[in-house]
Parts: C-alpha cells; sequence; structure tokens
C-alpha cells in the first residue's frame, strides 16, 4: 500500500489537532443572552417607560403604575422571540454529524466528521456526504453538488480533482486527502456568511420606534417643565407633581400598540402551525403580506424535489412479461445510486431472477451502464442518442425531452460479453420518461400570486433550459424568458438583468444573493425560497427568508419560515395570515394613536401657560384597557385577506387626528367654560375624562364599521362598559359623577361632538370605510 492510502500516524494526527488544525470549527457569532435582555429593555421605548414608572414608584403612586405590566409583556415577548431566534441560528450546520472512514496507519477506522484532521486520508463510497475539502489521490467517483451549485447534473472526479465539502458521492469509490479543515471550508464559508444574526424587520414595530425616537425629543424637556410648574406653581406636593407631568408622558408612548402586535402576529404563528408553516420569526409573517417579489428555486419548491419514473413503454413485445425481471435484476447487480437510478429503484423491485457479468457502473461521460445477464445477454441503460443511432430512437424521445423529461433508454443484445469502451449492437427494449413532479396546485399558486401583483423570479443552478421547460409546466408567464449567468462574469452583470428576465439559470450562490440584493434596491420587498446549501446566502439577504423541510439543515436554520409539508403552494396561507395582521391591526390603530397625539398637544399647551395636565396615569390606564385593549384585541382576530395598499404609520395618524383633534377642542372648553362658571376642579376634571371617552368611543364604533354582529357587540360594550368602569371607580380615577350642571353639557359636546368627527373624517381622513 502506498504513502498516500497508509494515512497519517497517530502522532501526525495529534500534531494537527494540537495545531489546531481540526474539522471541529464553531464560530459563536450570536449575541449572549445578556446582551440580548440588555438591547430589549434598553430600547428607548421601553426606557423611557420605565423611567417614568421609576418616578412614580419612588414617590408612592403605586395605583399609577399598572402600565408597567404591559412594558414588562413587551420586554418579555421581545426577550423570548430573540433568544429563540438566537438559538435556531446557532444550530446552523451544513455538513451533517455522519461518520467518516479514514485511514490512520494503514488501518480503516470510523471516526466523527468533526475529529478529521488537515490532510488525512478519507474513504468515500457511494452514498456519503464529503465532509471536508479534499482531492482525490486514489479512484473515481460521480459528486453530486447540487445543494452547493444548484446544479443538478453530476461531475466526474478523478486523481488530483477537487471534492467539496456538502457534497454527495453517487456512485464510485475514492480516497481523497484532506486540504481544508473547519473554518476554510466552502460549504463552512456560506454557512459562516449566512450564520451572523438577522435582525427582525418589521413596518408595525419600526413605525412604533419611530413615534418613540419623536416624543423622546420633546418628553425631556417637556416632562422637566411641567414637573417644575406643578411642583413651584402648583401644590408644592412631590407626589401630584410626578403624578401629573407623567400621564402627559405616558399618554404620547403608544405601549399598548406594540402588545397588540406582537399579540397578533403570535396569533397569526398559531394559525399556521396548524398549516403545517413553522414560523421561526414572527415578524416574517408581516413581512410577507407586503412581499411583492418571489424568487424561488425550482428543485424542490416548484418541483417536488424527488425525480419519479413516470412511463415505461416497452418497445420488444417478446420481453413484456418478463421485463419486470430483467430491470429488477439490473437493479440488484448495479451500485449505481445516483437521482436518475434511486427514481428507478422507487419504482421497480430488485430481482434475484437473473445472475450478472461484466458490470459496467453508470458515469456521466459515457451516458451509460451496462452488464451481461445469463440467458438474456447484454443490457444497457442510458441516455438514448449514446446507445442507440439517431435514425433508431423512437419519435417519443424527441417528443419527452421536449416536454422537460429527462428520458432513458433500455437496449438489449444476444451477446455474452462486454467492453468497457464500445457497445454491441442493441436493440431497443424499454423506454423511461422520469422527471421530478411539478407540485401540486403549482399552476393555481402562480397564477393567484400574480393576480395580488406579486412578480416571480426562477433561480436556479440548474441547466437554464431544463429550468424554463419546469417553470412553463408550472404555468409560469413568459417562462421563455430565460438566461445563463454562468455566462457572466461582473456583479454589475449579473445586476443588469434582473428586470429583464423570468428564469435564471446556473446560478452561483453568490450571484442568487446578488439578484436578491439588487431586487432590494430598487425598492422591491422580496422573498427567497429554497432547500439547499446554494441557497442561503440568498436567504440570508431576502426580507423573507422561506426553505422546505425536505431540504438542506442549513436552510431550514437560517429561514424565517419552515414549510413543513415543503408545499410551496400553502405561501397564499402565509400571505393571508400577514395581510390579517397588517390590515386589522392598521384599522383599529387610530384608536391608539389619539392618545399620543393629543397628549402631545396639551402637554405642550399645559408646558407654556403652567396648567397641569388634565389627567392622571390611572384614568389613561383604564382607556388602555376598556377602549383599546378590549375591542382591538378581538378585532385583530378577523379574516381579511385584502392586499396592503397603504402604509401603516401616514395611515394611522391620519385616522387619528380628527378624533385627536376633538378631543383637544372639548379639554379647551370645558376649562374655560368650567373656570368661567366657576365649577369645582373634580367637575370640570369629571366631565373632560367622560367626554374622552365619548371621543374615544366614536373612534372604536368606526372601527367596527361596517357592523356585523360581532361589532356590534364590540361598540356597544365598549361604550357602555368603560363608562360603567369609570363611574364604579371614581375615587380611584379621582372623578365624580356628573351633575346638573354638567350633564346638560356633556349632552351637547357629544351631539356637536359627532357632527364634528363627521366632517373632519371627510376633509382629512378620505377613506371609505372598510371591511
Amino acid at each position: 500500500m502506498d504513502r498516500k492510502i497508509i494515512g497519517l500516524t497517530l502522532d501526525e494526527v495529534n500534531s494537527r489537532i494540537k495545531q489546531g488544525q481540526q474539522n471541529n470549527f464553531d464560530e459563536d457569532v450570536s449575541k449572549s443572552n445578556k446582551d440580548i435582555i440588555k438591547d430589549n429593555v434598553l430600547t428607548l421605548f421601553n426606557l423611557l417607560n420605565l423611567i417614568i414608572g421609576i418616578c412614580l414608584a419612588l414617590v408612592g403612586a403605586f395605583s399609577n403604575l399598572f402600565f408597567m405590566v404591559i412594558i414588562l409583556m413587551n420586554i418579555t415577548i421581545g426577550i423570548i422571540q430573540e433568544i429563540r431566534a438566537r438559538n435556531l441560528v446557532a444550530k446552523l450546520s451544513i455538513i451533517n454529524e455522519d461518520k467518516s472512514m479514514v485511514i490512520r496507519d494503514g488501518q480503516e477506522i470510523s471516526i466523527s466528521s468533526d475529529e478529521i484532521v488537515l490532510d488525512e486520508i478519507v474513504k468515500l463510497v457511494a452514498g456519503d456526504q464529503v465532509p471536508s475539502d479534499m482531492l482525490v489521490v486514489s479512484g473515481q467517483v460521480e459528486a453530486n453538488e447540487a445543494l452547493l451549485t444548484g446544479e443538478s447534473d453530476l461531475i466526474i472526479k478523478t486523481k488530483d480533482h477537487e471534492l467539496l465539502s456538502g457534497s454527495f458521492i453517487s456512485s464510485g469509490s475514492c480516497y481523497g486527502q484532506v486540504i481544508h479543515v473547519g473554518k476554510d471550508n466552502y460549504a463552512t464559508k456560506i454557512a459562516n456568511e449566512a450564520k451572523i444574526h438577522k435582525p427582525f424587520t418589521s413596518e408595525l414595530v419600526s413605525s412604533i420606534r419611530k413615534v418613540a425616537k419623536f416624543t423622546s425629543f420633546v418628553i425631556v424637556p417637556l416632562g422637566l417643565i411641567l414637573f417644575a410648574e406643578a411642583f413651584f406653581f402648583g401644590d408644592g406636593e412631590l407626589k401630584s407633581s410626578v403624578v401629573a407631568s407623567a400621564a402627559a408622558l405616558l399618554g404620547m408612548l403608544p405601549k399598548g400598540m406594540v402588545l397588540l402586535i406582537m399579540i397578533a402576529l403570535a396569533t397569526a404563528v398559531a394559525k399556521l402551525a396548524k398549516k403545517e408553516v413553522l414560523v421561526q420569526d414572527m415578524y416574517s409573517v408581516e413581512t410577507l403580506a407586503h412581499v411583492d417579489v418571489i424568487c424561488l428555486d425550482k428543485t424542490g419548491t416548484i418541483t417536488e424535489g424527488k425525480m419519479k419514473l413516470q412511463e415505461t413503454k416497452i418497445l420488444d413485445p417478446a420481453y413484456h412479461e418478463k421485463f419486470s425481471e430483467i430491470i429488477g435484476s439490473y437493479l440488484n447487480n448495479s451500485s449505481d445510486n445516483n437521482i436518475t437510478m434511486q427514481a428507478i429503484r422507487n419504482h421497480y423491485k430488485t430481482s434475484t431472477a437473473y445472475t450478472a457479468n461484466d458490470v459496467i457502473s453508470f458515469s456521466s461521460e459515457r451516458k451509460w451502464g451496462a452488464m451481461v445477464l445469463d440467458s438474456v445477454g447484454v443490457i444497457a441503460l442510458g441516455a438514448p442518442e449514446r446507445l442507440f443511432k439517431e435514425s433508431e430512437l423512437p419519435t417519443d424521445i424527441a417528443l419527452a425531452q421536449k416536454e422537460g423529461y429527462r428520458v432513458l433508454m433500455m437496449g438489449i443484445s444476444e451477446q455474452s460479453f462486454l467492453s468497457e469502451s464500445e457497445l454491441p449492437n442493441l436493440k431497443p427494449l424499454a423506454i423511461l420518461k422520469i422527471d421530478d413532479p411539478i407540485r401540486a396546485n403549482t399552476n393555481e399558486t402562480l397564477a393567484y400570486l400574480k393576480e395580488e401583483g406579486v412578480d416571480i423570479k426562477v433561480i436556479s443552478g440548474d441547466n437554464p433550459v431544463t429550468v424554463s421547460n419546469v417553470a412553463r409546466r408550472a404555468g409560469l408567464e413568459n417562462s421563455d424568458k430565460f438566461i445563463d449567468l454562468s455566462e457572466l462574469t461582473s456583479d454589475e452583470e449579473v445586476r443588469s438583468v434582473v428586470n429583464e428576465y423570468r428564469v435564471f439559470g446556473r446560478v452561483s450562490p453568490q450571484q442568487k444573493k446578488i439578484l436578491v440584493e439588487e431586487l432590494k434596491a430598487q425598492g422591491h420587498v422580496v422573498a427567497m425560497t429554497g432547500d439547499g446549501v446554494n441557497d442561503v446566502l440568498a436567504l440570508k439577504e431576502a426580507d423573507c427568508s422561506i426553505a422546505m423541510a425536505e431540504g438542506d439543515n442549513a436552510t431550514r436554520q437560517i429561514a424565517n419560515l419552515v414549510l413543513l409539508n415543503s408545499d410551496f403552494t400553502t405561501l397564499p396561507d402565509v400571505l393571508f395570515e400577514g395581510r390579517r395582521v397588517v390590515n386589522n391591526v392598521t384599522k383599529v390603530s387610530s384608536i391608539f394613536f389619539i392618545k399620543t397625539i393629543y397628549s402631545l398637544v396639551l402637554s405642550i399647551l399645559c408646558a407654556l401657560t403652567a396648567v397641569a395636565f388634565p389627567f392622571i396615569p390611572i384614568q389613561i390606564t383604564l382607556l388602555d384597557l376598556a377602549i383599546e385593549g378590549y375591542p382591538t384585541f378581538f378585532l385583530s382576530f378577523e379574516n381579511d385577506k385584502r392586499k396592503v395598499t397603504t402604509k401603516f404609520l401616514p395611515t394611522a395618524l391620519r385616522r387619528a387626528l380628527p378624533n385627536a383633534v376633538l378631543v383637544i377642542l372639548n379639554v379647551l372648553f370645558i376649562y374655560f367654560y368650567g373656570n368661567a362658571n366657576n365649577w369645582a376642579q373634580i367637575d370640570i376634571t369629571t366631565l373632560m375624562y367622560y367626554m374622552l371617552i365619548a371621543v374615544s368611543a366614536m373612534a372604536v364604533i368606526k372601527a367596527c364599521m361596517p357592523f356585523n354582529l360581532l361589532r356590534v357587540f364590540l361598540a356597544i360594550t365598549t361604550t357602555i362598559g368603560t363608562y360603567v368602569a369609570a363611574m364604579l371607580f371614581k375615587g380611584l380615577l379621582e372623578i365624580s359623577m356628573l351633575t346638573s350642571d354638567t350633564l346638560p353639557i356633556f349632552a351637547i359636546l357629544v351631539i356637536i361632538t359627532f357632527v364634528g368627527k363627521l366632517i373632519l373624517d371627510k376633509l382629512i381622513v378620505k377613506d371609505s370605510v372598510r371591511a
């Protein structure tokens, strides 16, 4: 046995382990629990609320601290979600934890793939996954690099050829010498680029953060001014001064909005789980509702990812009855295990009816395999044009190839010996039509996505003609517009063709990422589906990444969504859930932002006039629960599949503005009218609070339109229930009942406010009632 096959000695192995030349690289690039907690607690939004809560606690205003429950829930949900996402990403591993057969001191031993060291001699046979980059030193194999490159054709590897980690051996056997370990491996480089934690993207949450960032510029100075005025120009009591200023500041922060968004998304996650969709990042449900371009991988996405023998046509009637025994014996005596042979093996059972001699394995170079079966003769299986002259080929062959099938023929000869270099004259025995079936309902899914304004791009590492044929059979419009990206040499060339073609073939992993980057740069919201390592970089770059459960482990770990049934035709269900969340949250968001707008304006007016803010935190908390929490919680569950056509924040603020203006006008009127008529301060506060409830209830009623049974129930119970709660807890809320003086004014103001709302809605909102 020569030196290369003897392998490393134990001393050489230990020396390489000491030098860190082992295949056990595992770099932790994720955030620690401490960092995650810090990032969630010390967000600007939560920090402002926490500081206000601490101030209230320090002065003993514990009854006004109930809002902290909402803040703590927001923080908890955020921490749990990020830790879960971090743990999923940390599990990313492209190389499966399989055993490898290595040669050490001339002996074959089985070790874990992470125990392999540099220069190790590894024995590989059909069915093995290559554990580390290596050079073939002896033998010949055919490698399937589809998971790495997307190219489904088998590649012959002989002496001095490189085998990439993550590829599979389809046939043959060889010895390889390891040339890269750990972080230097091809597959690990892709993994590490994708392994960096990807922060979530959410228009809803980012909008809340924009509001918090804007209000932060005024909260600190306003808070100090309001406190100073209340303390120095008011009653001089520390507790009442803090409570008065805290109420103004709390009203500006839509804390309940964040909780509603998270509950709505969590509900969507639970509903999708019942439809076999695993949501690893709940914000991706919202993102998919905005997607206008979906990049589909071919294998495993549009197709089932499993080659199947669709039809066998026996051409020689003399062999019709014993054909199953012939092909079964061929399979029994053949070691070929590529995806085409797997399809045939799945269709026909092996047989021991005939013994074999002179077995020649299939190779991509010859494109045929053959053997001699006793009492039958030579049986050859392979590409039709390699077994027969063109003039001998049946017309069925050309038609099937045009339709995108992979066609094999079986030939037979009575000759009893076989040469590896040349086949004898064969008679056509059978035609085998094999393909990767289009997934059921794919045509309907693509048609639906088109109707919804979602553009489809098919991006594959496979032959562009093959991909185009698959896309055509799937019903993709303009599937004939395809390009071979292997012919493009620069990133700029790749970017320049993104809008010219619908089908992209022979796309490298880096090129897939570039295509997604360019689409995003043009303002598109991009979703990407995939099932192989070659898709990982693009999946990481996409706004929403979708993996098939039957695909590679790496894609499942990195994706936002995993289709557990590996069926992309469930995407409309995900789209519907995203739209339901966005449409429902947008519909009720005006209820939350009313408080933000009027709190900001009244705070500024109070600061300018040295007048105390009219409400206290516990009063605001009751509205948070009864007006904001109760009806919006139930409304968020309603079905709403309409396409999202508006931006969340501008729409929400525009719809909230009329109600906020009405609150401000009512507060100003009651303040001046009450003081002019020498009302007691508690009567002024009571009437202000009752009108605040009235305007807020009008917003709930508007959000419930057009009415159905549930919405009528919510509108009535919200309005009546809030007033009943205010009366029952009037002592805690520091208000009283309406008096003979305030009741008539209240009735008149409600009527005027209702008319004013109709006018302002028409002038400002300018949108129709949405179902």
